[in-house]
């Protein structure tokens, strides 16, 4: 996940002393636990594509107002040179290729299913963050994620009876490309900050987003004319929450509370949506789906902890940015 943020703007979640860090932290993850539950009550009726791309769009608009309200599209504030193609890439994770691939899923699969795959969220990222960091990780690190991914594997094998499911491969390649954006954009946030970063994500996607919307808007016209109030509210939810009002307070928590410590409540993230799934979708929870959630949450935590060595710090590219969090 992104790592800094402006300790404050007119447009954030307002100023909150270092113990807030934690509330700020937990109400942004809540909001993301939720994403899956309201993605499978959008995609019953809408097109999956049309879904994860059309709440780019609404989130972007935001964005804009945001960054508007902040003077950060005067030209000396913009993004500059090589920034555009590491936004292009955090935006091919987050903006793009994790709700793509969780929005094909949930169609096929109940969101506490997508909740236990997705739970290996925190580990692939700190695995590109290590990566792209030069970091040098401990073999306990590494023992983990092992570990991590064959119990998500064996999850997804014992749901399958006995094999993988099609909604399987597309929640791998979600958490593949989110983390690989996270990761980036947790690397672009220390000369942008964070909420710069993922609103210039959002606003550098636009070009590509609105023509490919508006084809499957019209190709999907009656569909779309049809579906319910509830289909549009999942709709709502993940263009509105999920794609921006969950980064507001994350990013505040982070920078209130510390990247270490409000990090750790990432790791409730499985289990909020298997309630969620349960409590907006009726989605049954049985006794092995909730011990996989707890064996993958434990070995996710020990994988965080495991010791990481710091590599020589890669050459700064472009100066950072005066009153930013480091």
């Amino acid at each position: 996940m992104p790592a800094s943020s402006p300790a404050s703007s007119p447009a954030s979640i307002p100023a909150a002393p270092p113990s807030g860090g934690m509330l700020l932290g937990f109400l942004g993850v809540a909001i993301f636990s939720q994403t899956l539950p309201f993605t499978r009550m959008a995609v019953a009726e809408l097109d999956p594509i049309f879904v994860a791309l059309a709440r780019a769009i609404l989130a972007a608009l935001l964005a804009l107002a945001v960054l508007a309200m902040r003077g950060a599209l005067a030209a000396a504030r913009r993004p500059r040179g090589g920034q555009w193609p590491r936004l292009a890439l955090t935006a091919l994770g987050v903006v793009v290729g994790f709700p793509v691939f969780s929005s094909l899923a949930m169609r096929e699969v109940p969101a506490g299913h997508g909740a236990i795959v997705v739970g290996l969220l925190p580990l692939v990222t700190a695995v590109f963050a290590a990566w792209f960091g030069r970091e040098r990780p401990s073999a306990g690190f590494w023992l983990s994620a092992v570990a991590g991914s064959a119990l998500v594997v064996g999850f997804a094998v014992w749901q399958g009876a006995g094999g993988l499911q099609h909604a399987d491969w597309y929640l791998f390649a979600a958490v593949v490309l989110g983390a690989l954006g996270y990761a980036e954009g947790g690397k672009l946030s220390r000369e942008l900050g964070g909420l710069e970063t993922i609103s210039w994500a959002l606003v550098a996607s636009l070009p590509v987003l609105v023509p490919v919307v508006a084809w499957l808007a019209l190709r999907d016209l009656p569909a779309i004319a049809a579906a319910s109030p509830r289909a549009w509210a999942g709709m709502a939810y993940v263009s509105v929450f999920s794609m921006f009002v969950g980064f507001l307070f994350w990013y505040a928590g982070l920078a209130k509370g510390g990247v270490a410590r409000v990090g750790q409540i990432q790791l409730l993230q499985p289990f909020l949506t298997l309630a969620g799934g349960a409590l907006i979708l009726s989605e049954p929870l049985d006794a092995p789906t909730i011990a996989f959630a707890v064996a993958v949450i434990g070995v996710v935590a020990l994988g965080r902890r495991a010791a990481v060595r710091q590599g020589a710090p890669a050459p700064e590219t472009f100066p950072v940015r005066p009153g930013r969090i480091h």
